[in-house]
């Protein structure tokens, strides 16, 4: 067992408002309940695999209707789930499938590239067919509630972020090692049974790799807190993929508009999508929110993130207003992102979400 934690780590335990926001996590962390990805793995799909696209998201859509029942009796304590049969052909089986069946025309994004990737072709990403890791390890510096975190960085990205911290990682989609879904699943639960709080898949962005993890997952064999830590920037396939897999997604609210995605992260439509995205994510599982403030991008998007935020989810969602931002990569190429954070732009961003009534922040 990890003895060794930051001390907030230890006293956010008793803090009711991350409790109140995370409460079926916690729950999953102390054994109380099982992890969502177990509960899809004791859904059955009632179809064959060989069959159409079209057969198989039926049948995937039946599925999760079936698995939203399984859960709603679990939490109420009316099914046990070790009482429960794996079925010969389960709900997370099929969503594998789906997801590698997407990996020929990919799109796990939005970006909707249509690449066949099972014969070594690549999108803006650059992520091949097979999964390849920068690091992974017990990560200390996330969130209080998720220390420790058992952190796996794949390597490649959706976005270009210009400023990004973890360049290295994210824009190098051939670097790293290659790893296989039964060797992620071995892994986790090894680290699992050593204490850590979850298995947190992040990079880069975890969004390519949806079809390892998924696997990963499917291969599991113990109860661990499943966070997707990611850009949210994933398609509409790619959410109903994710429904029923993960206890938390750890989302990255970047920008409160279009013009300053395009600029800063040369993506298009941000703001539709990624609103969507946490939209199906609070109605599916629990949610921490990050938003990184930037140098001279306060009013443009910060208080435009924190609004939508309390107009859409409500005030208690757990959210992380972050001031470490340094200028990293290509950020000098950029006037407004070419400095540190001043603290009164800090304090400005704190005071807006005291005006937009947000009860759960975290800094």
């Amino acid at each position: 067992m990890w003895r060794v934690f930051r001390p907030e780590a230890v006293t956010v335990l008793r803090d009711q408002k991350a409790r109140k926001s995370l409460s079926r996590y916690f729950a999953v962390v102390e054994g109380k309940l099982p992890a969502r990805f177990l509960v899809c793995k004791r859904v059955p799909a009632k179809v064959d695999l060989s069959v159409s696209d079209e057969e198989l998201w039926r049948a995937h859509e039946r599925g999760v209707k079936e698995f939203r029942k399984l859960f709603a009796d679990i939490n109420k304590d009316k099914t046990k789930i070790e009482n429960l049969k794996q079925p010969s052909l389960s709900l997370l089986d099929l969503k594998v499938e789906l997801a590698k069946r997407i990996l020929r025309s990919c799109h796990f994004c939005e970006r909707r590239c249509g690449v066949d990737r099972t014969v070594g072709k690549v999108g803006v990403c650059g992520v091949g067919e097979r999964s390849r890791i920068a690091s992974e390890f017990i990560h200390t510096g996330e969130e209080p509630e998720l220390v420790p975190s058992y952190t796996i960085f794949f390597n490649g990205c959706t976005f270009k972020c210009q400023y990004c911290q973890n360049w290295d990682i994210s824009q190098d989609p051939k670097g790293g090692v290659e790893v296989s879904p039964q060797t992620l699943a071995k892994l986790v639960e090894v680290q699992r049974r050593d204490g850590a709080r979850n298995v947190n898949w992040v990079g880069g962005d975890p969004t390519p790799n949806l079809h390892t993890i998924l696997e990963a997952l499917n291969r599991c064999e113990v109860s661990v807190p499943s966070v997707w830590n990611s850009n949210f920037y994933m398609s509409l396939e790619a959410m109903k993929l994710l429904s029923g897999t993960q206890d938390v997604y750890l989302t990255d609210f970047k920008y409160g508009n279009d013009k300053c995605a395009l600029r800063c992260s040369k993506v298009l439509n941000f703001f539709k999508i990624v609103a969507r995205n946490h939209r199906l994510a609070f109605a599916d599982a629990e949610l921490i929110i990050r938003h990184l403030v930037l140098p001279n991008h306060v009013e443009c998007c910060t208080r435009a993130v924190l609004e939508w935020i309390v107009e859409n989810l409500g005030s208690m969602v757990r959210v992380n207003l972050m001031d470490q931002y340094r200028p990293e990569y290509k950020a000098h190429e950029f006037d407004e992102l070419g400095r540190r954070l001043m603290s009164d732009e800090f304090s400005k961003a704190l005071e807006i979400a005291r005006e937009a009534r947000l009860e759960n922040v975290i800094s």
